[in-house]
């Protein structure tokens, strides 16, 4: 009998409608910065700092990540007006620019005009959001938000008036925060939960693939699951805190010798860090194990010729092994090749960024707190 429900339910979720955001992978704010000759004085100036956004000081922090690439479209108001995002599953609130910014990061984006909307309205509170450097101050707002086919009424959201001069080399004009509630400034409800709470979606869960080389087919999925992106059986790891998308990560392995989070550790499944970051120590360790040399900077570089013979690194999450090989934690550009394993981390706190979930097609379940992994296609 319970086999019959099982597929009975399954056929259920087919005949619903997916809610998908296509995600364009785009050129990031280190490509943009390498191509003008300024990489090496803004990464002086704007050192990595990828923990910034896990501090809780009531404000939202963000983090110069120079590697932010995957972003979606979204629009805001009555009549819409459109914006692309970075889908963060690390960050709670929504912001985007406004016409009352004045910041160079402001000029070259869209910004959102109030003025043009019949269902816009002004909040009472200012709104901060710390990054790596600098900030984003702003105010906070309420309208109509449409993503992916999905219309949330009422949302609050950040529109800013000053930002960081890091965010000019942004291609995505602001962030859709992912993660709960619990860490938003202000505990303004975040865009899903409202999804939730407005009945617009058939499951209170969303689903993110991000396709490896190629632009295409990177996607989120609101209120379902595509089966289309993974094969096998997905793995369910229990939230240790609704906070940000966190589990226990008992260790990292390489040809089977612990090399980092030995005796265990806590991680965080993050779509908007691109590396996979942890405490230096751990993360230098596991470089020189890949054979990677490490600049001043942290950046941890390899010969390109070596990719095929490089050991593959394993995460046992919850018990669970999750191997991912080299062709997938090295990046290649014309400036060579990088692994994508990133210092900064704390010891309590490591992040499994895109160079994760490019491998692992990745469920965040909101209601029961778990998060799913499959292997992706």
């Amino acid at each position: 009998m319970m086999k019959w429900l099982v597929v009975l339910s399954a056929l259920v979720a087919f005949s619903e409608c997916l809610h998908k955001i296509p995600l364009i992978k785009g050129k990031t704010a280190r490509q943009d910065l390498q191509e003008k000759g300024l990489w090496e004085q803004y990464r002086k100036e704007f050192p990595y700092n990828p923990m910034a956004k896990f501090i809780q000081t009531g404000t939202e922090s963000m983090t110069n990540d120079a590697d932010l690439s995957y972003y979606g479209v979204i629009s805001i108001g009555t009549p819409p007006q459109s914006f692309s995002v970075i889908f963060d599953t690390g960050s709670s609130n929504l912001w985007i620019p406004s016409v009352y910014c004045s910041s160079q990061a402001c000029e070259n984006h869209k910004r959102f005009n109030p003025q043009q909307s019949s269902t816009f309205h002004w909040g009472n509170r200012p709104l901060s959001i710390q990054y790596g450097t600098g900030s984003m101050t702003g105010y906070l707002a309420s309208d109509t938000v449409e993503v992916g086919g999905i219309s949330v009424a009422n949302q609050v959201f950040g529109i800013s008036q000053s930002e960081a001069p890091f965010m000019a080399h942004m291609k995505a004009d602001g962030i859709l925060g992912l993660a709960f509630q619990s860490i938003a400034s202000d505990n303004v409800v975040p865009v899903f939960d409202n999804m939730i709470k407005q009945n617009l979606v058939s499951q209170p869960l969303f689903s993110v693939y991000l396709s490896s080389n190629n632009q295409q087919g990177s996607e989120v999925v609101f209120g379902g699951i595509d089966g289309n992106h993974y094969t096998g059986q997905v793995s369910w790891i229990p939230l240790t805190s609704a906070t940000y998308w966190q589990i226990k990560m008992d260790s990292v392995t390489i040809n089977g010798q612990t090399v980092a989070c030995s005796g265990g550790c806590q991680a965080i499944i993050d779509t908007g860090t691109s590396l996979i970051v942890g405490p230096t120590n751990d993360i230098n360790n596991m470089n020189s194990w890949v054979g990677a040399s490490t600049n001043q900077y942290g950046e941890a570089t390899v010969n390109c010729q070596n990719i095929q013979r490089m050991p593959e690194v394993t995460f046992t999450l919850n018990g669970k092994a999750f191997t991912v090989p080299a062709s997938a934690y090295v990046s290649q550009s014309y400036y060579g090749c990088n692994t994508g394993f990133g210092q900064g981390g704390s010891d309590q706190l490591w992040i499994l960024g895109d160079v994760f979930i490019r491998e692992y097609y990745t469920i965040f379940d909101a209601q029961s707190k778990y998060i799913g992994l499959a292997k992706s296609v």
